[in-house]
């Protein structure tokens, strides 16, 4: 049965390059995911960043894809003394993940979880009031979506987004990222329905490695990303 697993995590993972040649910067990522996103193109898909940084790639990614452009916002909930490591998540409705695994490994007491998903909320209910303001959360049910981020290290934050699309019952839930760790990526495929990672260096150490200018994207600028963006009124 666990052979089987893994060969399924496998058929749904694709990785193109273990390259470490660099993007330009968040723009050219987008585009080359589009590439190999081409089949969905005009299919009414929603694409989805992860704020910050991911943001950027989705309204370029969504551009080339026909596509609607939107923001997935979720947090991972820290685990104590292991900043990195996720004990589950939470997402903008509130839905709640725990990871027992890590929950009875590590005996995490349910006042810290309580704790942690008080500070996690209202940090998504900050970005919410901020980002929503210009942009409604669109509608996920039995479309295709497309989660996107600037790049994929521990994958804490990812998992915490995919599980908050998968619960809105998508028809398909895609993963599409310019850079992964490919350990992360196998791990992220156990929730998804495909996974393309277009380079998986064996040396990532930092996402930011992989690109020629990886400026930090402000509130400012996601919040005019999701203004003045547009599906295209005609599909050529």
């Amino acid at each position: 049965m666990f052979l089987d697993m893994e060969r399924k995590k496998a058929a749904k993972l694709r990785i193109l390059s273990y390259s470490i040649e660099p993007f330009e910067d968040r723009e050219e990522a987008g585009r080359l995911l589009a590439n190999e996103l081409i089949e969905y193109k005009s299919q009414k898909a929603i694409v989805l960043g992860v704020p910050r940084g991911g943001v950027v790639v989705a309204k370029t990614l969504a551009r080339e894809l026909n596509a609607d452009l939107d923001i997935v916002l979720a947090h991972k909930l820290r685990t104590p003394g292991y900043g990195e490591l996720a004990m589950g998540s939470v997402s903008e409705k509130g839905d709640f993940f725990l990871n027992e695994d890590v929950l009875r490994d590590l005996n995490v007491s349910d006042d810290y979880i309580q704790q942690e998903k008080t500070i996690q909320m209202a940090e998504i209910k900050r970005r919410a009031k901020l980002f929503r303001t210009v942009r409604p959360q669109m509608p996920v049910q039995d479309r295709i979506a497309i989660v996107t981020d600037d790049g994929v290290a521990t994958g804490a934050t990812t998992q915490a987004a995919i599980k908050a699309v998968r619960a809105e019952n998508p028809k398909e839930l895609i993963l599409a990222v310019p850079v992964g760790s490919e350990d992360t990526l196998r791990r992220l495929a156990a929730d998804v329905d495909m996974v393309i990672c277009l380079k998986s260096p064996w040396s990532l150490t930092a996402v930011g490695q992989v690109y020629m200018r990886f400026e930090p994207v402000t509130d400012e600028e996601v919040l005019e990303i999701l203004r003045t963006y547009k599906i295209k009124d005609t599909v050529k």
